[in-house]
């Protein structure tokens, strides 16, 4: 974590100040100005270039417009947590913050800049990020830190806890936090005390939700359709159809047995209700605009019974 930085101390900072959380797959960045329109001030933004197979390319938040994901190629700056390609980055930058026709344009000369990184960066990387700030955006201000400082921990005992009986102790921060922070390609657990972090005790794991879309992707082209060149298509179907279950051991059984057992899903009642585990998922076709994500619906045994003995894959 870096101190703030200031290009002319003996100037004023100016109102405006964005917050960026520079992620491996998307962009979270807005204004701390209070808005009535959040859409306006706060933004999630593809981090990266994409080139679709008719050869056009799509910049950051360009992705949008994109109604044809099939075999899409991306390229990202950030690897395993870490922005090692300046290049890139400073490309998608400047189509999200500095073009006419932004959501989030601003003038670097009159907008302070709070900026995320993974903790226990190289420095290297560190002082690449410091040079490109001041350098070749030129911000007036900056403050680089790690994402898990930047948590709302005086709000955390309300979530998790009853209030206390004394009411003088509302609103209190809370004492010890450890936060778990998974992303792309790799998660970190980090001790924070009074908001502060415990450098010496972070921990890493290189798994993220990269890994468990390879994995996904890996399983659909080994038992149904070939979509090793699908990345797009198979995070959406993970994002779509997966879950994290809290009987890990009965839901892995059930879908080990098939058949009726495997249709019923985990109840997440407590009164053991709930949907079936199998589901069968619709691809999309790129037909049209409405078309360019699929669907998930209930699992057909009967449906899925007839296309096995036609040779094709269900779904």
């Amino acid at each position: 974590m870096a101190p703030s930085h200031q290009k002319n101390n003996s100037a004023s900072l100016p109102d405006q100040t964005l917050v960026v959380d520079n992620g491996a797959f998307t962009i979270k960045a807005g204004f701390t100005t209070v808005s009535p329109d959040p859409d306006k001030d706060c933004r999630v933004i593809s981090n990266c270039i994409a080139r679709s197979r008719d050869k056009r390319i799509y910049v950051g938040a360009e992705l949008d417009r994109c109604i044809d994901f099939g075999e899409m190629v991306f390229r990202r700056p950030v690897e395993k947590g870490y922005l090692v390609n300046w290049e890139a980055e400073k490309e998608i930058w400047e189509r999200t913050f500095f073009d006419k026709d932004a959501r989030l344009k601003c003038d670097p000369h009159e907008t302070n800049l709070i900026l995320t990184e993974a903790p226990n960066a190289p420095q290297t990387l560190q002082t690449n990020c410091d040079q490109m700030v001041f350098e070749d955006f030129e911000f007036a201000s900056y403050y680089r830190c790690i994402g898990p400082v930047l948590n709302a921990f005086n709000d955390i005992p309300s979530l998790f806890s009853d209030p206390p009986h004394d009411p003088s102790l509302l609103g209190l921060p809370v004492e010890c936090l450890l936060l778990i922070d998974s992303g792309y390609s790799h998660t970190t657990v980090t001790p924070l005390i009074y908001g502060r972090p415990v450098h010496a005790a972070v921990r890493r794991l290189d798994i993220g939700g990269k890994f468990l879309t390879n994995y996904l992707k890996e399983a659909i082209s080994l038992r149904h359709y070939g979509l090793m060149d699908e990345p797009h298509l198979v995070n959406e179907i993970k994002e779509d159809v997966g879950y994290v279950t809290s009987e890990f051991s009965r839901d892995l059984e059930r879908t080990w047995k098939g058949g009726a057992e495997s249709s019923t899903r985990k109840k997440t009642d407590d009164d053991g209700g709930g949907d079936g585990i199998v589901l069968d998922y619709v691809l999309p076709d790129y037909s049209s605009p409405a078309n360019i994500r699929g669907f998930s619906r209930p699992h057909d045994p009967s449906r899925a019974a007839t296309l096995k003995r036609l040779g094709a894959a269900p779904g």
